[in-house]
C-alpha cells in the first residue's frame, strides 16, 4: 500500500470539507464527528466539483443538482448521479491524514 500525506486532522473543520489537488487527482476530505474520510471531488454526474457542496446524514451533497453520495463507500444515494465515487482508504498517524493511492 502506498500512503500519501494529505492535510492535518486540523485543516478539515467538523461537519465540513476540503479540496486538496493531489499528483493524481482532486481529492475531498471531510470530518464527520471526529472521523476524516477521502473521496475523489468530482462528481459523476457533470464532473463539477464536490467540495463545494454540504455533508448531509452520511453524504456529500453536490451543490450543482444535488446528487448524493455516501462518503465512507462513494454509493450514489440520490440522483441525478448514476456512478458512484471513489474512495479512499485513510490513515491517520501523528496528527496527519494519509489515504492510499494504489
Amino acid at each position: 500500500m502506498s500512503f500519501v500525506k494529505l492535510a492535518s486532522v486540523d485543516d478539515v473543520p467538523e461537519g465540513n470539507m476540503i479540496s486538496i489537488r493531489s499528483k493524481q487527482d482532486k481529492i475531498a476530505l471531510a470530518k464527520i464527528n471526529g472521523e476524516i474520510f477521502a473521496f475523489e471531488d468530482v462528481c459523476t454526474h457533470d464532473d463539477g466539483p464536490l467540495s463545494g457542496g454540504s455533508i448531509n446524514n452520511g453524504c456529500v451533497v453536490c451543490p450543482r443538482h444535488g446528487a448524493r453520495f455516501e462518503v465512507k463507500t462513494g454509493e450514489v444515494r440520490q440522483l441525478p448521479a448514476t456512478e458512484g465515487i471513489e474512495t479512499y482508504e485513510v490513515k491517520i498517524e501523528n496528527g496527519d491524514v494519509f489515504i492510499n493511492i494504489d
